[in-house]
């Protein structure tokens, strides 16, 4: 009776010790290139990679709630990632066009004019008076103004107001965040949204970069 009890819990002990391995290897999904995240069944586990990959149904990104069930959803989420990269040179944009606006407002009263050395249209006695004036009056946002004895007054920078460079700042702040989030777009390595990423750049700087080679010449 003894033999037998103990051939029964060995039997037992052999019985527990394979369903707790059976159990290990079914609950950890992982491998070397990435990894099944969810808190539920296995249909609503998220696949991420910490490698190249191509997912694309049952990914996830950013948050659990963005979770893509379908072919139509992912191509949403590409969609979405391009308006993104867009959205962001349209910031960018727009923070040009403002600081524009603002060098405009603070501009003085009277007859604006550049000062450039060397200029077909200016007369030899303009080019000597524009020769005369220190060099560091061409930088870029110095301005003349003419007054009524033909004389040229150069001033500084403009003073900006509070509000006016905090607009500038919250300008600066959705580009940061923007930039940030496409960054942690980029991290999940999936070949489809890296490709959105690229195609959002092209054409962000085909519809809103018409105006930054007249600002480098």
């Amino acid at each position: 009776m003894d033999m037998s009890m103990a051939s029964q819990t060995m039997a037992n002990m052999a019985s527990s010790t394979k369903a707790a391995m059976s159990a290990a290897t079914s609950s950890s999904s992982m491998d070397m290139g990435g990894m099944s995240m969810g808190g539920g069944s296995s249909a609503d586990a998220c696949k991420i990679s910490m490698l190249w990959n191509w997912y694309t149904i049952d990914s996830c990104f950013l948050a659990r709630s963005w979770h893509v069930r379908s072919a139509g959803g992912f191509a949403g989420s590409c969609i979405g990632v391009i308006l993104l990269v867009i959205a962001l040179e349209f910031l960018r944009r727009t923070q040009r066009e403002f600081d524009g606006y603002l060098r405009q407002l603070h501009l003085p009263r009277g007859s604006v004019i550049e000062a450039l050395s060397g200029s077909s249209s200016t007369s030899d006695a303009e080019h000597g008076r524009q020769e005369s004036m220190p060099k560091g009056n061409s930088k870029i946002g110095t301005r003349a103004v003419m007054g009524t004895s033909g004389s040229a007054a150069f001033f500084g920078p403009p003073q900006l107001r509070l509000w006016q460079q905090m607009v500038r700042s919250g300008l600066y702040m959705l580009q940061f965040a923007v930039g940030y989030f496409i960054m942690l777009l980029a991290m999940y390595y999936n070949g489809y949204i890296i490709i959105c990423i690229f195609i959002g750049a092209f054409l962000g700087a085909l519809i809103f970069q018409w105006d930054t080679l007249h600002r480098s010449l």
